[in-house]
């Protein structure tokens, strides 16, 4: 292998300075540019063009224990990202090549190839890498098809169906011959859940006075399916409505995220108990080895238009910031995104 001369890159990234209490601002961040020397042998330069921010980068933000290291104060964040190889010394990879990384909220990256991805562009829109074809799309298929099992006619509950994951949950549901029921905050979102998705019925829990009694209402034969991603009382609700032998998919509790106190609910917990039903937390990274099941299963659905999808998309890097805390004032309306470039 040939190798040439790099020169250094200077590289805009945006970093955490202090650790939020309670929900988190603006002032937890900073843009900062930084110097990125030159790529080795066996390395490659890469230039962001999209990232991801998601919920569960809330929890990073806080210096604890969990299944992925906290952000370093003074640091780049990071997450998964979409970008452009602009200098190649590693044989796999060529100038032009479009790969999927996880060092986003930066301009360029470069790395020796080890967890990068090359990208079929012609597949979908590159994009979608980090939403429907990527770790979201795969969150779905995971906890409906390997935690839940999912069986046909089952009655399925969605909370924060619009977002990121609950969309794509969905619509998988629906695609396996479920009645799906969803949950969101905001008209359009119920709208598009309505008239996009297929979903059978969704509750506006800004406006309903009891959750749990309307839940009851559309769901008069009961709960097989809860796909959790919200916790609280979206969780108390389901508790009361499963069938016996129901499964709680628990996949993220973000009612809880910014929460400086306890969380009031569940009170009725002791019904998975009664109800001898199965409550399993799940982490997408741990079942990697289904990836090629799930594009498979995923890239077909598309195919067959039975898989649609919503992207909130945030122009520039310097808003990432804003883009994220969007999420927890519920902003967007499926997959939010970053274009950086």
């Amino acid at each position: 292998m040939t190798t040439e001369t790099h020169q250094a890159v200077q590289s805009q990234q945006i970093e955490l300075v202090s650790r939020p209490e309670g929900l988190p601002t603006q002032d937890n961040f900073q843009s900062n540019t930084v110097e990125i020397a030159p790529i080795a042998d066996g390395e490659i330069l890469v230039r962001n063009q999209w990232m991801s921010v998601d919920p569960y980068m809330r929890g990073r933000m806080q210096d604890s224990d969990s299944y992925v290291p906290p952000f370093q104060l003074g640091k780049a964040l990071d997450g998964g990202c979409v970008g452009e190889v602009v200098e190649s010394n590693n044989d796999r990879f060529a100038v032009g090549d479009s790969v999927l990384g996880n060092l986003g909220w930066r301009e360029y990256w470069k790395s020796d190839g080890t967890g990068v991805q090359k990208l079929n562009p012609e597949l979908a829109p590159l994009q979608s890498y980090l939403g429907a074809l990527g770790m979201t799309g795969m969150t779905a298929w995971v906890g409906l098809k390997r935690i839940a099992e999912l069986k046909p006619n089952s009655t399925v509950f969605v909370s924060a169906a619009s977002g990121a994951v609950g969309s794509m949950v969905c619509q998988i549901a629906k695609a396996n011959d479920c009645r799906v029921i969803g949950s969101a905050g905001k008209q359009e979102k119920i709208d598009w859940l309505r008239d996009k998705a297929g979903v059978d019925a969704v509750i506006n829990y800004h406006t309903t006075d009891n959750l749990t009694e309307e839940l009851g209402k559309l769901a008069s034969d009961g709960i097989d399916v809860y796909f959790d991603n919200v916790g609280s009382e979206h969780l108390e609700a389901a508790l009361e409505h499963m069938n016996d032998f129901g499964c709680i998919v628990c996949c993220g509790m973000i009612a809880t995220y910014n929460a400086t106190d306890p969380a009031a609910a569940p009170h009725n917990l002791f019904k998975v108990i009664t109800k001898r039903l199965r409550m399993q937390g799940f982490i997408v990274s741990d079942h990697l080895e289904d990836r090629k099941a799930f594009v498979s299963d995923m890239s077909k659905l598309i195919r067959d238009n039975k898989i649609t999808w919503e992207e909130t998309i945030t122009e520039g890097l310097e808003n990432a910031p804003a883009a994220f805390l969007g999420l927890f004032d519920g902003d967007n309306l499926g997959k939010s995104l970053v274009k950086i470039s």
